[in-house]
């Protein structure tokens, strides 16, 4: 039977290097939970039946803390990008046929209302792929959403890459996309290592798929919270007001 159930896929693979600690960044705690318990609620809030979290780094630790929920587990045993974490999801996502949203499992500020909206538009166009975005008053160094002059999706642009005028747009990619799982599964076979980094970019997969003339579309319906990063102690302490002032039950 062909599975039409929403489904998401958790980048959990990296390490918490410059948290000072050696924890798995996702299990660094956040208003006195692993971060990435907020992520997951929010994907069972947006109706989320099936998820796959991509651990690497200390996996065993992530399998443990993550043991009572219901998520399905890939390994990704080289850290050779994000594209190449989705990648280690493949064969659970063959079963799939529908709508897969792909998102960090470090993004605990993410918003079940989001991901709902993302699903409904994907679900009225039926895009290839559906990039999430957000309009930031001061984008500096998150990369741009490049359109036509019809407001068509024509790419993203990072910043160090943008030229004067594209760096004075203010949508940004947060790197949370909707993905028909075919054109997915697609998109990742295409993918080329060919950069500094020598790494598999899950960014480039929209790329692919509008060149190829399928159907790409960007919808900024990400909130203001959802911009919000963690990669330093003092980005957590921002975060954490920040999910005090929204009223989420925070422990200390």
């Amino acid at each position: 039977m062909t599975d039409t159930s929403r489904m998401a896929v958790v980048l959990a693979a990296g390490m918490g290097t410059r948290m000072k600690s050696d924890l798995p960044k996702v299990l660094f705690p956040v208003c006195g939970r692993p971060m990435v318990h907020f992520v997951l609620d929010a994907l069972e809030r947006a109706g989320v039946t099936r998820t796959i979290v991509v651990v690497g780094y200390r996996s065993e630790l992530v399998r443990a803390e993550l043991a009572g929920r219901s998520v399905e587990f890939a390994e990704q045993t080289e850290r050779l990008g994000t594209g190449h974490a989705v990648k280690m999801c493949a064969s659970q996502l063959a079963s799939h046929h529908g709508p897969v949203v792909v998102l960090a499992g470090d993004s605990p500020l993410v918003q079940d209302a989001s991901l709902s909206a993302l699903f409904a538009e994907f679900d009225r166009c039926n895009p290839a792929c559906l990039l999430g975005t957000l309009k930031k008053d001061d984008p500096t160094g998150l990369g741009r959403i490049v359109r036509d002059a019809t407001g068509a999706f024509q790419g993203i642009v990072e910043e160090k890459d943008a030229t004067a005028e594209q760096r004075l747009i203010r949508e940004v990619n947060m790197s949370t996309y909707v993905f028909d799982v075919r054109e997915l599964l697609h998109a990742l076979g295409m993918l080329r290592n060919d950069n500094r980094q020598r790494e598999y970019y899950l960014t480039d997969c929209p790329g692919i798929l509008l060149r190829e003339g399928k159907h790409v579309r960007a919808l900024p319906v990400l909130r203001p919270c959802e911009s919000f990063s963690i990669n330093t102690l003092e980005e957590l302490t921002g975060v954490e007001a920040e999910m005090e002032r929204l009223g989420y039950p925070c422990k200390h």
